[in-house]
């Protein structure tokens, strides 16, 4: 019953088809005005933001080993979006997002655009703290081996085409690390690592294991980049255990939003 059971597990992996609002990731949905919505069940929360937070590029940069180059360069904004839905951080824009704002300041002082505009000097918020995420490791295949383990037991041995499936059968492993400062005083106020594991069974694109979610923001596009992005959300989950006992900072105004639509 065993054997007939794997093949038939292995072999519905191979069907195809579509199915609206499957895959995807944990990893997903939207953060804003009216708080997070669609995020990871597992994702853990703050009851109000302590201080507001800017996303800073590890200046070693990441180790993407593998992937065939379908990983993203950088974790930032998939990072950028758990700290939103989280509720524990106001995000201020230190990237792409600040680049367009000093271009639109550009327009303004040569006299391109309206007089009197919401381009202003001096509105900008500050960054209270610095996060900086860490990929320590990332393995394709940790703890290999499948192959030899199915050799030695006869009941799935003698199943015809087991043993070559189980040589497409990779374990995938990740660990992460987020570190937090306090831009006045430069002291690292809390830090955390996180990992995630899966097994791939090569067949299908089907991946099983402690994910805890897949990848947002183009981390969804292979496996690889699912263990990652999951190991960045625990990671994150460790964090927010140390956030819960920051005292919050002086934070700015809220954004503007109309009548009832407030964060809930």
């Amino acid at each position: 019953m065993l054997a007939v059971w794997v093949a038939a597990m292995l072999g519905g992996c191979s069907e195809k088809g579509t199915e609206l609002g499957a895959g995807g990731s944990e990893i997903s949905g939207s953060a804003g005005p009216q708080g997070a919505r669609n995020a990871a069940s597992s994702l853990e929360t703050c009851d109000a933001p302590i201080a507001t937070v800017a996303l800073v590029e590890n200046p070693g940069g990441y180790v993407m080993p593998y992937g065939n180059g379908q990983l993203p360069s950088t974790p930032v904004p998939l990072i950028k979006l758990l700290a939103q839905q989280s509720g524990c951080f106001r995000v201020v824009d230190r990237n792409v997002g600040l680049q367009g704002t000093l271009r639109e300041g550009e327009l303004r002082d040569a006299g391109v655009l309206r007089k009197d505009g919401t381009v202003q000097k001096g509105r900008g918020y500050e960054a209270q703290y610095q996060l900086v995420p860490s990929l320590t490791f990332s393995e394709q295949n940790a703890g290999g081996g499948l192959s030899g383990i199915i050799a030695m037991i006869p009941v799935l041995r003698d199943l015809a085409g087991l043993a070559g499936m189980a040589e497409k059968v990779r374990f995938k492993e990740a660990q992460t690390a987020l570190f937090l400062t306090d831009t006045e005083t430069t002291e690292q106020v809390a830090a955390a690592t996180g990992s995630a594991r899966a097994t791939d069974l090569g067949v299908g694109g089907l991946v099983i294991g402690r994910l805890g979610g897949a990848g947002g923001a183009g981390w969804s596009n292979t496996n690889e980049g699912k263990v990652i992005a999951a190991a960045f959300l625990d990671s994150h989950n460790q964090l927010v255990h140390q956030l819960r006992a920051l005292q919050a900072k002086s934070l700015p105004p809220e954004v503007a939003t109309k009548a009832g639509n407030s964060r809930r």
